[in-house]
């Protein structure tokens, strides 16, 4: 198992176009311009053979930064943005990887696994963007274990924008970044193995939609930091909020299902 990665990649602008007209707008991006905040998700594909590939879809742990804790399932729990340079659309990016931490603890539903990398973008020599990504590894659910109380939602914010994520949507985001996470299309193994009451909307994107919301809002990011609380279902319709530098998402029974912060510049 190796301790860093480095990767290269050019920001393919048909790729980014392709992620907004996804999201609905029909603006596309050319060589040149700026690309947007956490939309380099979309590149640097871990493109493995079936036989490396856990039963998640995921890459098999154990080969690559990540290692074998021997907990089968996989959450994106949260992460953090450093914005220092606009990356570039239709220029080559390198991503420098490394493994920061991965350590074992006990907690109320049983063994965990915390794994943090870091995550340094490069273009034209300049380091564009450091990001700091936080996944937790568990056991499977026990089916008569009582589910967990998901935290409540503030509800005092300045600004909110209704969404809905399709399950069209979830297939595009996840063939787009390549994560073949099967929680977010196969229904019967997110309901059957991994406990879920349906398709799991991407962390990533429910983080995304907020970015780009304080983005619109709060002009350039300096930095972004974002934690998953509860999982949202691509069912269910979303709130996203945002009081001050606060932002977060709402699930239609009041539940938070993550929470940020950002920082302009």
């Amino acid at each position: 198992m190796s301790h860093n990665q480095n990767q290269r990649d050019v920001m393919d602008p048909a790729r980014a176009s392709a992620f907004l007209a996804a999201l609905g707008n029909e603006n596309g991006l050319e060589t040149g311009d700026i690309l947007p905040p956490f939309f380099h998700q979309l590149y640097f594909w871990a493109a493995l053979p079936p036989e490396m590939l856990g039963r998640d879809g995921h890459p098999k742990v154990g080969l690559g930064l990540i290692p074998d804790l021997g907990l089968p399932r996989r959450m994106w729990a949260g992460g953090r943005l450093s914005f220092n340079v606009p990356l570039r659309v239709g220029l080559e990016a390198e991503k420098r990887s490394t493994l920061e931490s991965a350590v074992q603890k006990t907690g109320r539903t049983g063994p965990l696994g915390f794994v943090t990398l870091k995550h340094e973008i490069w273009q034209e020599g300049v380091l564009c963007l450091t990001e700091w990504q936080d996944l937790v590894y568990r056991e499977d659910p026990d089916p008569t274990a009582s589910r967990p109380v998901p935290p409540q939602s503030r509800a005092d914010e300045t600004d909110r924008r209704e969404v809905s994520f399709s399950s069209t949507l979830l297939f595009r985001y996840s063939a787009l970044t390549f994560n073949g996470h099967r929680i977010h299309y196969d229904e019967n193994y997110a309901r059957e193995v991994e406990g879920y009451s349906g398709l799991v909307v991407h962390g990533p994107l429910l983080a995304q939609q907020l970015m780009l919301m304080a983005e619109d809002l709060m002009g350039p990011l300096a930095e972004f930091a974002f934690r998953a609380s509860s999982p949202l279902m691509h069912s269910e319709p979303a709130i996203l909020c945002r009081s001050g530098h606060d932002l977060w998402v709402r699930g239609p029974d009041g539940r938070q299902c993550i929470s940020a912060v950002a920082t302009p510049r």
